[in-house]
């Protein structure tokens, strides 16, 4: 498991969104698939760079990765 996100940011955005308690199983998919989702948006940003002939991802690249 990467350690791109801490385990304690995903209790506290569950928490955040209404759960009273929260297993170390839901942290570890929520965290698992955010991981995965900002993969797959970095993946396609870096494509759009690309392809506009630069080497730096920019903010926009990121929204339109994220459409």
């Amino acid at each position: 498991m990467t350690k791109l996100l801490p385990i304690f940011a995903m209790e506290k955005i569950l928490k955040n969104s209404g759960a009273k308690r929260v297993s170390l199983d839901a942290k570890k998919a929520l965290k698992q698939e955010i991981e995965s989702f900002a993969e797959n948006i970095s993946k396609r940003a870096v494509e759009l760079s690309k392809h506009s002939k630069r080497r730096t991802v920019l903010a926009p690249d990121i929204k339109l990765a994220s459409k």
